[in-house]
């Protein structure tokens, strides 16, 4: 891949639908998805979960292209939800609700996965954002899942935003990385030598009846089993529109200053997952506030200062790619805190998490005008 333009971006958001009476996740039927597919079709998705509406943008050329599908997908679902009587919220986890009080969706796929994972799956109520990269080959794919692992840990702590999980404070900046733990095949991949040796792994997993297609691998960033593209899956669903654009920006810069070294024949040192999980570790339990680990340096440093040089790091492709005033937005999320710590300083100054989830509410729908 030789034309930085190649890489195309896909988003998926998946939002929480809100009794604005309660504040809890809605525990009442609704047509959001059947109202919004009638609008954009193929674009408004149910999860496992029933509070849970999943939206995802067409093939986007560029950042330009994001910004305007993911602004049309949450203004159209917020407009759908608000005529029914519903708020939509952007976070990764709700505050206070109860996963045990939710309904399943009545589609075979999720009866089947959670009669293998049970309550590993019924628990599992979170939100997540996923960043589709498209690349030229798959054999180009297995390389950037292999050399972008390094960096999922700083990308993830730009987005976290799950403090509260069931009612409580739970002393991460993202609790689902948590929740979702507890399914298979999940966390930082291992790394791969050839694209025969990802092939022979997803083939022995199938043959064995672990799995009956490549999509059951839920891995923090996976080569695509059908999508000409590398996802990236770590995140948390973030608060604001710029945040996400923001966030998407970054990766694809990322792709793309990989891709670039590798047309130069330069690659850097591969580290194990052992040691990436150590920062994914830190980035969910402290986010920003936290250390980070420069495993070529061998020390630790503020996660932030990280950032700055990963900022530096991409700079030379970024406008190439056409993503500058995006990626400057990285900077005011450094400085005005991730969602994780904006629900938080709510939460300290009123002490309820009602408050908390109206301003995700209210932060959910920034960046939309809503009289056109």
């Amino acid at each position: 891949m030789t034309n930085l333009n190649e890489l195309t971006l896909g988003v998926e958001e998946e939002y929480q639908i809100i009794d604005p009476i309660t504040r809890d996740l809605t525990l009442s039927e609704h047509t959001i998805i059947d109202e919004g597919n009638a609008i954009l079709p193929g674009q408004v998705k149910a999860e496992m979960h029933r509070a849970v509406v999943e939206v995802s943008t067409k093939i986007c050329k560029n950042i330009k292209d994001v910004r305007e599908d993911v602004t049309l997908l949450r203004k159209n679902v917020i407009q759908i939800a608000e005529s029914q009587g519903l708020h939509v919220a952007s976070a990764a986890t709700h505050p206070f609700a109860q996963w045990k009080d939710q309904a399943i969706t009545d589609l075979p796929r999720y009866e089947q996965v959670v009669e293998e994972l049970q309550d590993a799956a019924r628990s599992n109520l979170i939100y997540g954002l996923h960043v589709h990269v498209g690349i030229g080959t798959r054999q180009l794919g297995v390389y950037l899942m292999n050399a972008a692992r390094y960096f999922l840990p700083h990308i993830f702590v730009l987005s976290t935003n799950s403090p509260f999980f069931d009612g409580r404070n739970t002393g991460f900046k993202s609790f689902r990385t948590k929740v979702f733990d507890k399914f298979p095949r999940t966390g930082i991949p291992d790394f791969f030598q050839t694209t025969g040796e990802y092939d022979d792994y997803v083939d022995l997993l199938v043959r064995t009846n672990c799995i009956d297609n490549a999509k059951k691998i839920w891995w923090d960033i996976r080569v695509h089993p059908f999508f000409p593209t590398v996802e990236f899956r770590i995140c948390d669903v973030t608060l604001r529109i710029d945040e996400t654009v923001a966030i998407v920006a970054l990766i694809q810069a990322l792709a793309a200053k990989i891709l670039r070294l590798r047309q130069r024949n330069l690659m850097f040192r591969q580290y194990s997952r052992a040691l990436i999980n150590e920062n994914k570790w830190r980035a969910a339990r402290y986010g920003l506030d936290g250390k980070m680990i420069d495993f070529g340096r061998e020390q630790e440093y503020p996660a932030k200062s990280l950032i700055y040089e990963l900022l530096y790091f991409v700079e030379e492709v970024v406008d190439d790619l056409g993503v500058r005033n995006e990626i400057s937005y990285i900077h005011k999320i450094l400085e005005m805190g991730t969602g994780a710590d904006r629900q938080l300083a709510v939460y300290n100054q009123t002490k309820d998490l009602k408050k908390v989830v109206d301003f995700i509410v209210s932060e959910t729908k920034l960046g939309i005008d809503f009289s056109k």
